[in-house]
Order: structure tokens, then sequence, then C-alpha cells
């Protein structure tokens, strides 16, 4: 079998070898609901508990701060919909940014139709928010900001302790998008201001299917689904355990090593890139300021979607923008918001490691990409 080359690490990543051996015996012999009494029902219990116990120290959060979710996705849903729900008709005014991800600006719209107000902050050509904008942005009618951590698709990583500062000074709750910089870099929610946090477990070599909402004590929020009061009452289901000690234990897992091995494979892969092929842009911020496995660029007169098409039959993944929006011809969003042309736009990619990725695999992409632009330029129109 030809060897695959697995570059869309943003998308979803590997489950780590670990993480698949410790969850199996949730599904076969640990099995109980973690919400009945007899013993099978709270060994669950215990195991649900350690596992919240262990992602609340990671942020530096309590243990009751945790509410698990089926996703990010539902997470973001669930701390939008469910503070607005919790402070309307009082306060109905949502600050957020163009270049969060689609289930963020998907709830924003229909919160809209609901007799919600968004403002959409707009970024510099890195991808960075203007604090001075945020400020003025907020009036009495603001009950949250909402603002990603580190972007899906340009990697840019957001100040969210100059954001918390500024928000907990004006009065205002912020929420910040943090499934793809979880255990790719430091956060602390007390030091950082935090009011509420999505994580979740597929973006980091854990399972799919499970995600969290962290929920500072204190804060009102409506729950999106009732049933048996599970999750402190805020989240009714019965709760996903293997997903959820999976989701722990890629979290004890995680190393600094592994983001200071990322970083380097990352620059190398963008300076030979930038050095070797014409005509070709980095998009997004550079450095510490970029999440440690992403690359996004642009190739002139080069759709991404044929780089892609070209990758993907000598086994080498890459996306041309967020995996969540992929299907769609328009041009990304987050791309727009930079100020590129839908034109220059339609000519990105996106690369993602992880740290599975090999310096091997960095050069086999670069040659084939190498001869993949060549190629598709000789043949472009433009």
């Amino acid at each position: 079998m030809k060897k695959e080359y697995y570059f869309d690490n943003a998308a979803t990543t590997k489950v780590e070898e670990r993480v698949a051996k410790t969850i199996q015996k949730y599904f076969t012999e640990v099995y109980g609901n973690a919400s009945s009494l007899h013993f099978k029902g709270q060994e669950a219990k215990r195991a649900l508990e350690e596992a919240r116990s262990i992602i609340a120290k990671a942020v530096n959060a309590k243990q009751n701060e945790i509410v698990f979710t089926g996703s990010g996705t539902e997470a973001n849903n669930f701390a939008l919909k469910g503070l607005f729900f919790s402070n309307y008709p009082e306060k109905n005014h949502i600050i957020t940014t163009k270049i969060e991800h689609d289930c963020i600006l998907n709830t924003c719209k229909w919160l809209e139709k609901q007799g919600a107000e968004i403002t959409y902050l707009d970024v510099d050509e890195k991808g960075f928010i203007d604090l001075k904008e945020l400020e003025k942005s907020i009036t009495p009618k603001t009950f949250l900001v909402s603002v990603i951590h580190g972007n899906n698709e340009i990697g840019t990583i957001q100040d969210i302790e100059k954001i918390g500062k500024l928000c907990r000074k004006k009065g205002v709750l912020f929420h910040t998008d943090a499934c793809q910089s979880f255990t790719k870099t430091n956060i602390d929610v007390k030091k950082m201001n935090i009011d509420l946090m999505t994580l979740n477990a597929h973006k980091i070599h854990g399972p799919k299917g499970v995600g969290a909402l962290y929920i500072r004590s204190g804060i009102k929020i409506t729950p999106l689904l009732h049933g048996g009061g599970h999750e402190f009452k805020l989240r009714s289901s019965t709760e996903n355990i293997p997903g959820i000690v999976g989701f722990a234990k890629v979290v004890q897992i995680a190393s600094k090593k592994d983001i200071k091995k990322m970083k380097k494979l990352r620059d190398y892969i963008i300076e030979r890139i930038l050095s070797e092929i014409e005509n070709v842009k980095l998009n997004g911020a550079e450095g510490d300021s970029r999440l440690c496995n992403n690359i996004n660029l642009c190739f002139h007169n080069i759709e991404g979607e044929a780089i892609g098409s070209f990758l993907n039959s000598k086994k080498i993944f890459i996306s041309t923008g967020s995996a969540c929006s992929s299907h769609s011809l328009e041009p990304s969003h987050v791309l727009l918001a930079l100020g590129l042309s839908p034109l220059e736009a339609n000519s990105s990619i996106r690369i993602t490691i992880s740290k599975y990725t090999t310096k091997e695999d960095a050069d086999y992409l670069i040659k084939e990409l190498k001869k993949t632009v060549t190629y598709l330029r000789k043949i472009s129109p433009f």
C-alpha cells in the first residue's frame, strides 16, 4: 500500500494509540450510565469526574466549570444562544469577528433573526482585531464578546489576555473558541479573564464526538437541551464516557516538546516553499503569534482546488479552506476579511501538520507541490 501523507490536521487528527487503547474498556467493560446508582454506573461516574478534573486543571478552572458537549460546534452554539436567552431582552448585543469559525457566524446569523444585534469586527492583514475598535463597539446592550483564539484557517493567535482584561473592565462576558489552540498554547482562564471557552478532542488526537464548554462559576446560561439534567443541569444527554475519557487522556499526553517540534517543522516548510516557489504569499501571522501546526498560502494564478486535487492523486492530503466549508465554492470569509480578493482567496491552500509529521513527509510534500505548481502555471489561462 502506497504511503499516505496527511497534512489536514486542522480538520481532524489521528487518534493517539494510547488514547485508543485507554477508551476501549469504556465500550466493553466500564459501560454503565454515569447517572445510574449501581456499581456499574458509579464506576462510569468516577471516570467522568476524573476526566473533568484533568481538563479543568489544564486550563486552571474549577472541576464544576467544565460542561461536556458532543462537539466544539455544540459548545459554541450553547455559549452564544444560551447567554442570549438568559439576557434578552434587557441586553441583546454580541460582538464577534469576521474570521470566526462558521458555527459562530451561522449562530450569530440565526440569533439576529431572534432579535440579537451583532457587531462583526474587522481584522488587519495578519488577522488581528483592533482592541480600540472592540472597546468602541461595546454598548450598554452588549452582553458578550466572542473572539476565536487560534484561527482554524490562517493560524493567527489573538491576544485573548488583553481582550479578556478589556471585557472584564467593561463588565461584558468574554467567550473564546479555543478548539484549535487548546494544548498548543498556554491557556489560563483566570489569568486571561475568560468567562466561557470552547474546547474539543478531535483536533488534538482525541476521539470525535466530544467537546466541552468552560463556564465560569456564577454565570447564568440557559440550557439548549432539556432532559434528565446531566452536566449540572446544563446539558442533558447521557454522557459519552469513552469519548470524555479519551479527551482527558490526550490532554494528559500533550507536551511542550511536541509543540516545539511542530513549530520548527512549520517554519521549515514555510521557508522552503517561499524561497523555492515564486509568487507565493503566506496568510496570517508569523512566529509565536501563529498556531504551531498551521500554514496557509496563496499561489498566484492557480486555483487551490486544482493544487489539492493533484496532491490528492499523490496521496498527499491538504485542505483548500476550513474542512467544515470546503465543499463550498465560495471564497474563504477569513481570507476575504484579511483584504484578499476572491481570486487570491481561491488560490489558497492550508497545510496543517501534527506531532506525527516528519521532515521526510515535509520534503515529499514540498517536492510534489513544486511539480504541481510548475505544471498548473504552464496550463493556466491567466
